[in-house]
């Protein structure tokens, strides 16, 4: 074993472990004591950071305290986290498709990962004072801290005077694992920039992390409470973590972009988890080709995936070419009828959203909402028109287990502005498949453990296939 500059290095013959020291001054959180190891080797502590998380009561948030720990390796790891305000009556590991069976021992429990994730611990069903778990792949292109185009903080705590950090073109910021920035992170106006490591945005920070106007632009592996990117191109995310507890605290939004990538990202909001729009917030034109994959939502507020509402009602634009595969939504809580979806497209303010894909997508049993709303919308608080359409959209290896959705809906504004080519392709609730086929009705009229879809007017070409 190893330490070296706030860093414990766990090494084995079967694998690497990093663990990171916390600075001295940021707030912790005693109620999960966690330690991992690697066959061969000592346990080592891994620091629980205290976060936030938003517990929404009617309309009003509220913020809870929740526990946030990270660690890097590769091979395997063992993880043991106590619960130090009792006992342990039952716990699970989410996302529940990565099979991670903890063992309980009294107030302790223990289990392997083969490979880097982030997850959520919850122990007693409290999906508040939870700890989110994240296990970072062993970092792989370490920049040279000596290079002239290398920005390097270092383990500790790092304050702005502003209350930001600007990084400019052609630099790579490199975020230490145990360094905690005391301001935003801002991208702006700049090219080829790359900002990674394992630290963190520390959790008081609004928006920690922004890009705007910008391209070629590398992100990873960072935590903070926001990732925004408007009016921005040629965009990575990767193994970016976002956990938000203030109103509006969208995770990852895009304005007005083009070519983004979100890969392997984690998101818990107080608002929607991601979203795609057009012309919003000063940011001028559509956004296509964006891509969202191998990833974890959690909606504590609003939609897990939102599409279409903004964009130039003057100069119509196209929100088109958006991809969500190979993704596990954890939780969906909105009250209002009006917004709900865990994957949503709500066309507003003239867009036209087309040829957009939902496909191996793992929804487990959310609080409140509905499965998918597909609208053209028009609301006078948001939008000053309704969108022009929704087409070319394929719904394919889609799997809902639970029982408190609402019902979907599928509707168009009226004969010009309306929905086309809906295509639902292996439709999973509860294990059942849903088709056209099924008892010789229209799968939008199965209730109970079906898909509850309503079909609305101006709406043509769903299809449901097995």
């Amino acid at each position: 074993m190893l330490v070296c500059a706030g860093v414990v290095w766990g090494k084995a013959e079967t694998g690497r472990l990093h663990v990171w020291k916390a600075p001295e001054g940021v707030a912790m959180n005693d109620n999960f004591t966690v330690k991992v190891r690697q066959e061969g080797t000592k346990w080592l502590n891994v620091p629980s950071y205290l976060i936030k998380v938003d517990c929404v009561e009617g309309i009003r948030h509220q913020p809870l305290p929740s526990s946030m720990a990270t660690f890097g390796f590769d091979g395997k790891v063992e993880v043991c986290v106590t619960y130090n305000k009792g006992e342990i009556h039952e716990a699970r590991v989410r996302p529940l498709s990565r099979g991670v069976v903890p063992e309980i021992d009294g107030n302790t429990l223990t289990f392997t990962l083969d490979k880097p994730g982030n997850f959520s611990v919850e122990v007693n069903g409290d999906l508040f004072d939870n700890l989110h778990l994240f296990a970072n792949p062993i970092e792989t292109e370490v920049p040279d801290r000596n290079s002239d185009d290398v920005i390097w903080f270092g383990p500790g705590v790092h304050t702005f005077d502003t209350g930001s950090f600007r990084i400019p073109s052609g630099k790579t910021v490199y975020v230490a694992g145990g360094a905690v920035m005391m301001g935003q992170l801002v991208i702006d106006h700049a090219e080829n920039v790359r900002l990674m490591g394992r630290g963190i945005v520390d959790h008081t920070v609004k928006a920690g992390i922004q890009i705007s106007n910008s391209k070629n632009v590398y992100v990873e592996g960072l935590f903070a409470t926001q990732c925004i990117t408007g009016g921005s191109e040629n965009v990575t995310i990767r193994n970016v973590k976002s956990v938000s507890y203030y109103g509006w605290g969208d995770g990852m939004n895009i304005f007005a972009s083009r070519h983004v990538l979100f890969d392997g990202v984690f998101c818990r909001n107080s608002d929607d988890c991601t979203t795609v729009y057009g012309t919003r917030k000063g940011f001028n034109g559509a956004s296509h080709d964006i891509t969202m994959q191998h990833s974890v939502l959690w909606a504590d507020v609003a939609h897990p995936i939102f599409i279409g509402i903004h964009g130039n009602t003057e100069k119509p634009e196209v929100l088109e070419n958006l991809n969500y595969v190979d993704i596990d939504i954890l939780d969906h809580k909105e009250m209002q009828l009006n917004y709900q979806g865990c994957m949503a497209i709500n066309a507003g303010d003239n867009n036209l959203v087309r040829n957009v894909r939902f496909e191996n997508i793992r929804i487990e049993n959310f609080r409140q909402g509905q499965l998918l709303n597909l609208r053209i919308f028009y609301n006078e608080k948001y939008c000053t028109a309704p969108g022009r359409g929704i087409e070319n959209v394929l719904f394919k290896d889609i799997d809902y287990t639970g029982d408190r959705a609402e019902i979907s809906v599928i509707e168009g504004y009226n004969e010009e502005r309306r929905i086309r080519n809906i295509r639902f392709k292996n439709l999973r609730v509860n294990g059942v498949v849903i088709s056209d086929d099924m008892q010789g009705k229209p799968a939008w009229y199965h209730t109970g453990d079906m898909a509850r879809i309503y079909v609305g007017p101006h709406v043509e070409g769903v299809t449901f296939e097995k």
